[in-house]
């Protein structure tokens, strides 16, 4: 379980996140949503530990890792995934599976089982990630992190620029991960439909702050889209 409490932090002298709390359970998909420039990026940056929490506590399996460097966040068992489909554009997928496979234990293992979870890139395995397409790029990306054998899955905005039969592909492994327990997801997203229909529990950021929070779900879409008004 990943827990952030009272979570403050920004960038120079300008603070961004305000007294931030939340938790990510194991089997479990939090979801962050609000407009831009609300802070979500910069509330997953301090989260993997690119921006120093200046107040709070951010706890994984019940360890403190809030002065943890990245790596060693990774190596707790974080996996971050930013936007932009990011990926390395002039190795194949195959390679750029194999860069985060090599070396670990159960990396050959591992990245059969991303590309079962995916078989868009098995079918994509000797193209150069450059000639993915967005929606190949996104997945690529997941399947790396999910590499690592994460205990908590982070995704910035994954939906942003694909189409909607890939966004409902990586819903349902997302899901699919979620059920089989050992993976909790904390996902900020700006699309409130996908966002609610994959989460349990979410939380509205407006300028840096928690401003509602409930259950997920497509009930919730009305008292999403009214606080993201106010």
């Amino acid at each position: 379980m990943l827990e952030l409490s009272g979570i403050h932090t920004g960038y120079g002298r300008s603070p961004v996140v305000h007294d931030i709390s939340l938790e990510v359970p194991d089997g479990g998909v939090v979801a962050v949503v609000g407009h831009n420039g609300a802070g979500k990026t910069t509330l997953l940056r301090a989260a993997v530990g690119l921006l120093p929490a200046r107040k709070g506590t951010i706890r994984l399996d019940g360890q403190d890792i809030t002065r943890l460097r990245p790596h060693a966040r990774v190596a707790c068992g974080l996996a971050y995934v930013p936007q932009g489909q990011q990926s390395f554009g002039q190795l194949t997928t195959l390679e750029n599976l194999q860069v985060v496979a090599d070396g670990r234990r159960r990396g050959k293992a591992k990245l059969a089982e991303a590309l079962d979870l995916f078989p868009a890139l098995r079918d994509a395995a000797r193209r150069r990630a450059s000639l993915l397409s967005g929606g190949q790029r996104q997945q690529l990306a997941i399947a790396r992190a999910l590499i690592v054998e994460p205990r908590v899955l982070i995704l910035d905005e994954p939906t942003e620029g694909i189409s909607p039969t890939v966004v409902a592909e990586i819903q349902a492994t997302i899901l699919e991960l979620t059920r089989r327990g050992g993976l909790g997801v904390l996902l900020v997203e700006q699309h409130i439909d996908f966002a609610l229909a994959s989460a349990q529990h979410y939380h509205v950021l407006e300028a840096g702050r928690i401003t509602s929070h409930g259950e997920g779900g497509a009930g919730a879409e009305t008292a999403v889209r009214a606080a993201m008004t106010i």
